[in-house]
């Protein structure tokens, strides 16, 4: 069959229960050929494309008739846009002619190969139709406020009956759908039609004796279902037989959606076994945590399945039966080579330079995004298995941007939060994404969003600006947590909430804190202790600059090991007394984009190296590995100076782990921090620079190793402050609080009574 609907009033009216129900039957049956029919203009109706729990039409009909288009590929449909083209006098000519009549008020909407107007019914004169007639062009008035001056012959009917035929669809098998009078061409058509409930009263006036038109009694949604059975479209035993069963719901009243298993995998004989993460970051042990004391959740992540190895695949794992008994891991399958494209290349080559603002690196290949679609359905459709009725579920960074989509589709009663670790830029970046509708369009289903700062979370609203029709709900300011104007990504006032497509979405900055026991830990090893005496002893007399950061374009490694070079050029006193150690750890072997950035920094290292090199002095040690997390604390403590300079990041928790282990050990240590840095807003003391400029990042080096005593010590005890107070078991709970409060505001807001009493 094909259906065509009009959208305002019909296709996305109704109660939410019914709409759900349609959506799932066309989604079900691909033969069913959607056509939306709208009097909007074709940019207006963008926004809906961009709705992931809308299906996707195959045509659209906009401009009240005047516009037709492909729904995948938004071109004409030929010859049918051509005709219509060859009927329109022109906009300049209509609008001109149309100017004398006061009455008339221009629509500042989109409008193509139409004139649209606000007007009263008696403004519609004679005159008017006489102009329009000379023009050759028609009137249509509807809904006692809308006047359309169209291409003569033009209207929803006219347009649809030329698709339909050249579809070659016979017309017993259309069903049209509509609510205010300029519908009703379609219905004059000849084909068989409903007038969803509360349509217009002189819609239903002019269709009360057409026998192939059914008055729903039912808005919306439910009155094109009401049509589908009654048309018998379905077959005799209706919408129900038809619509998929819905799988039985999960008992996880907590779900995490994460990249990675909370604990590793390997083989080992032959046999895979799991073991705790040999160096977990903090994050993973502080989301494990709200699944102590019994709570009953999952934990849904990836795992390489080979079906030549002949080991049958566990979806479900205990995690830690002591600690967590009601905790299990729920695996999803995937192949090395999804693996492969989904993570290690796609994600790395497209979404990371993008998001990071390198987006003339970035790789856009169609082929990995249809893999990371498969692999995101993955990860919701075994999320809805495990989730209880309204279960809470949280997202995790970029990876899993399109799982909110699918999962809002299949369990539209769970609660939706998403955490985006990683550096969310401004819309004019973002925009470069060719799939950027998509993901923003996902990410608008959830009920909570969260990101480090607030500059990325008003970065997301100005995305979501381009993409739907956004209303603010509410703004917070973001002093005293964050700087407003005393660094790049500051801010003075951020949004908190938005409303997009009648939802509420609650935004917020949350920056991860750091695990604070774990670096306690290391300074309480023995070992660790003796590291710091060794290293005191081989840089006895030095300053100590130390970067630690992965090879990555991002970071600035290169960027600074040329402001280095030219400090001891600016400073030659500094010779032979100051040490930059750098430790970079490189990227995995199949990332080959960070082969070229890695010879330009070798090469670097070497020309500074023999520059400057004197016998028992050399000037940058260079680390090109991973370094075990007691040993980085040893360094941490000795390092006179933490020099961290990315050219963007979403964070920098390299820059907490320095301050809390100077903080812990009563150092004295100065923190010089790229100002594009998330960490940045938050760590109130850090000597700031800007790393696009050579001659900053320079002076703000020589300022921190030249820094006295007591400034640097002042300094230090406001960093610690923060990381202390605000460590990362307060991230996960001011999260978690912070959706719930903001899914109880929603469900309190009268749009979500309305929704209840017209449910009921």
């Amino acid at each position: 069959m094909l259906l065509a609907t009009d959208l305002d009033g019909t296709f996305l009216a109704g109660d939410p229960d019914n709409r759900q129900r349609l959506y799932a039957l066309i989604s079900a049956h691909p033969q069913i050929k959607l056509v939306f029919v709208t009097g909007r203009g074709l940019e207006s109706v963008l926004p809906v494309l961009a709705d992931p729990t809308i299906p996707k039409p195959d045509y659209l009909i906009c401009d009240v008739g005047a516009t037709v288009v492909d729904g995948r590929s938004l071109q004409p449909v030929q010859p049918l846009q051509t005709e219509i083209e060859a009927r329109w006098p022109g906009e300049r000519a209509v609008a001109d002619a149309m100017a004398r009549f006061d009455a008339l008020e221009r629509q500042e909407v989109p409008q193509q190969r139409r004139c649209s107007y606000f007007c009263s019914a008696d403004a519609v004169s004679d005159e008017i139709r006489r102009i329009a007639d000379e023009l050759g062009c028609d009137v249509l008035y509807s809904a006692d406020m809308y006047l359309d001056i169209l291409p003569r012959g033009v209207n929803k009917g006219s347009t649809l009956h030329g698709l339909v035929a050249h579809l070659g669809v016979h017309p017993d098998e259309v069903l049209v759908a509509g609510d205010t009078l300029n519908d009703l061409s379609m219905y004059e058509a000849g084909f068989k039609g409903v007038c969803v409930g509360e349509s217009e009263p002189a819609l239903l006036e002019a269709t009360r004796d057409r026998a192939r038109v059914l008055h729903s009694r039912h808005t919306g949604c439910g009155g094109i279902l009401e049509a589908i059975g009654h048309f018998g479209f379905l077959g005799p035993h209706g919408v129900d037989a038809e619509l998929r069963e819905i799988d039985a719901k999960g008992r996880s009243e907590l779900v995490m959606v994460y990249h990675r298993l909370p604990y590793e995998e390997a083989f080992e004989d032959g046999r895979l076994v799991r073991r705790p993460p040999a160096s977990p970051n903090g994050i993973i042990p502080t989301l494990l945590g709200f699944f102590a004391g019994g709570r009953r959740g999952a934990w849904v992540a990836w795992s390489i399945h080979d079906p030549k190895k002949a080991i049958a695949f566990e979806t479900h794992t205990d995690v830690d039966r002591t600690r967590f008994p009601n905790l299990v891991a729920a695996r999803v399958a995937l192949t090395k080579h999804d693996v492969d494209v989904f993570y290690k290349r796609f994600s790395k080559e497209a979404f990371w330079p993008t998001l990071h603002t390198f987006w003339e690196r970035a790789v856009f290949r169609d082929e990995d995004w249809t893999v990371f679609l498969k692999v995101n359905r993955l990860f919701a459709e075994r999320t809805a298995a495990e989730a209880a009725d309204g279960a809470v579920v949280w997202v995790h960074d970029y990876n899993l941007w399109m799982v909110p989509a699918f999962l809002r589709e299949l369990r539209p009663d769970l609660k939706i939060a998403f955490f985006h670790h990683t550096y969310f830029p401004s819309a004019d970046v973002f925009n470069v994404l060719p799939w950027r509708r998509e993901i923003i369009g996902s990410l608008l289903q959830c009920d909570y969003v969260g990101f480090h700062i607030p500059r990325q979370a008003e970065n997301f609203v100005d995305v979501v600006r381009g993409v739907a029709p956004l209303k603010v709900l509410e703004t917070r300011s973001c002093a005293p947590r964050f700087l407003t104007y005393g660094c790049a990504v500051g801010l003075e006032e951020v949004t908190a909430a938005i409303e997009v497509h009648g939802r509420r979405i609650g935004l917020g900055a949350h920056p991860v804190g750091l695990d604070l026991e774990r670096v306690r830990r290391a300074l309480a090893d023995p070992q660790t202790a003796a590291r710091m005496s060794a290293l005191r002893h081989e840089l006895a007399g030095q300053r100590v600059v130390l970067s630690v950061e992965r090879l990555d374009y991002t970071k600035g490694t290169l960027e600074k090991l040329l402001a280095f070079e030219a400090l001891l050029d600016a400073h030659p006193e500094l010779q032979g007394k100051v040490s930059l150690l750098t430790v970079c750890v490189p990227a995995a072997r199949e990332m080959t984009v960070y082969d070229e950035l890695q010879t330009q920094i070798e090469q670097a290292v070497g020309r500074i190296n023999g520059r400057f090199s004197r016998v028992g002095w050399t000037p940058v040690q260079f680390f090109f590995r991973a370094l075990p997390f007691e040993t980085l604390v040893a360094w941490y403590a000795m390092a006179d100076v933490m020099w961290i300079t990315p050219l963007r990041d979403g964070l920098n928790l390299v820059a907490k782990e320095y301050v809390a282990v100077q903080g812990l050990t009563q150092g004295h240590g100065v923190l010089v921090l790229s100002e594009f840095a998330g960490a940045a807003a938050e760590l109130h003391g850090a000597v700031l620079t800007n790393p696009h400029d050579p001659s900053d990042l320079r002076d703000k080096l020589y300022l921190g190793i030249a820094m006295n005593r007591a400034e640097a010590q002042a300094r230090l005890r406001g960093l610690f402050d923060v990381i202390e107070h605000n460590d990362i078991d307060r991230w996960g709970r001011d999260f978690l609080a912070a959706v719930t409060e903001s899914i109880a505001t929603a469900a309190a807001s009268p749009q979500a009574a309305a929704a209840l009493v017209e449910g009921a």
